[in-house]
């Protein structure tokens, strides 16, 4: 893979400071300092973090494109595309209510938001409007038609994941059914992929600007006052993320004979992306460069990770159910165990429209408190100013719940090179002979 490989040379050429992680790690420290000294600067700042995103999501429908089609293209079975969507989903599913739960059970226990004594009246919601009209928008028959897209190229021009993942299927399976006649054009997709790999990898070296300009950006917009008010919650939120990777990922991890915390080594640079950027979008394309390189088969990871980015998203579930019930609390709203079970089922399906970035998750939020009607709507404003700190948390949770689930599912598929695997990040000796496949 070009751009992996280009990044590796570069870090080699350089030392600790060719390394992607630490240039990023300088640029987001400088982003933070001007951010405190110079706010009104910093905010000025914010069309290099817009700019650096805009030219990731650029690359995402091409790239998940050609990843699909070429993987699916070369399936000699139809019918494992099938097995692979319908465990996928499966995975997702499970690991989702878990998800919701823990986030539940966790915000009850630590309750961030009692004792504010909030005025759900008084609260000035000007400055949630565009997310109340946006959340007034979601429901679940509009989402499905949002699949479909309106021609076949707008899939890749408006960088709707589902929309791509979907002509992508498509196109791979009825590429696949042409045979030996289609060659000519399977080889001119893999050609494709390693261009479009290339041009990640040129826009990768700008990371460390696009880091610089996000999060000067959010420290200059609002200030340390939003995070010490509301510094109980961050630190609630980021204590439930940090729990629920070691325990419930990490048990998901041993399961699968992986280390997680060689994963998280191994995946170092782009925690430290997402973390500065806050979007996960922003490492999309490197992450299935990575999830390849790891042993995963292509087919797997080409609708693994893309479906992912919509259906797979705990750390947004984690972030929904916190915040719901912290708005709760902040506003004296009385949640009965029949509200939180309800919050629960409204979520399952509402989490799925959201994508791996702040905003999106925001308007999830009001969609999912506007459906409840029990919880003021109107609340969303107490975080409008930390949303963004949130998501640190949040989109890190939905970065490494992707990655292990495209192994799990590579792994249940019987389409996982082991050695590749150990070679990489390296895997427990215990249940060697067990495959997931045979439970």
């Amino acid at each position: 893979m070009t751009s992996i490989g280009e990044t590796t040379k570069r870090a080699g050429r350089f030392g600790i400071l060719g390394q992607l992680w630490f240039q990023v790690l300088a640029g987001t420290v400088i982003g933070i300092l001007l951010g405190h000294f110079a706010p009104g600067t910093a905010v000025a700042m914010k069309p290099f973090g817009d700019a650096f995103i805009k030219l990731i999501r650029m690359m995402i429908g091409p790239i998940i494109f050609v990843t699909v089609v070429h993987g699916i293209a070369g399936m000699n079975d139809m019918t494992a595309v099938g097995r692979v969507a319908l465990k996928s989903i499966v995975y997702f599913e499970v690991i989702t209510i878990i998800a919701l739960v823990f986030g539940l059970v966790a915000v009850n226990l630590w309750q961030p938001g009692a004792g504010m004594n909030i005025d759900a009246a008084a609260i000035d919601t000007a400055s949630i409007q565009g997310y109340v009209a946006s959340a007034h928008d979601q429901s679940i028959t509009s989402y499905l038609m949002a699949i479909i897209p309106d021609t076949f190229v707008s899939a890749l021009t408006e960088a709707h994941v589902l929309q791509v993942l979907f002509v992508a299927v498509l196109f791979g399976i009825a590429i696949a059914s042409i045979g030996e006649r289609a060659k000519p054009v399977i080889d001119v997709i893999d050609s494709a992929s390693q261009g479009f790999f290339r041009i990640i990898g040129y826009i990768m070296y700008f990371a460390p600007l696009g880091a610089f300009g996000a999060i000067a950006f959010t420290v200059g917009q609002f200030g340390t006052a939003s995070l010490l008010s509301l510094g109980e919650l961050i630190l609630e939120f980021f204590a439930v993320c940090a729990l629920f990777t070691g325990v419930v990922l990490g048990g998901v991890a041993w399961w699968c004979g992986v280390s997680l915390w060689r994963l998280l080594g191994y995946l170092w640079d782009e925690i430290v992306v997402v973390a500065a950027t806050t979007s996960t979008e922003t490492v999309l394309p490197r992450l299935i460069q990575k999830m390849q390189k790891v042993g995963c088969e292509e087919s797997v990871v080409g609708f693994v990770i893309p479906a992912g980015y919509s259906f797979n998203l705990d750390g947004t579930c984690l972030y929904l159910t916190t915040v719901a019930v912290f708005l709760a609390q902040a506003t004296n709203t009385h949640l009965t165990f029949g509200h939180e079970l309800a919050l629960i089922a409204v979520l399952l399906l509402t989490s799925k429209g959201a994508a791996g970035i702040a905003g999106a998750a925001f308007v999830v939020l009001a969609a999912t408190l506007n459906t409840t009607g029990v919880i003021p709507v109107a609340s969303i404003a107490l975080i409008l100013g930390i949303h963004r700190i949130l998501a640190e948390g949040l989109t890190f949770v939905n970065l490494i719940g992707n990655a292990l689930a495209t192994v799990v599912i590579a792994k249940w598929e019987g389409k996982l090179d082991e050695r590749t695997l150990a070679a990489t990040i390296g895997t427990r000796k215990l249940r060697a002979k067990h495959d997931i496949a045979a439970a």
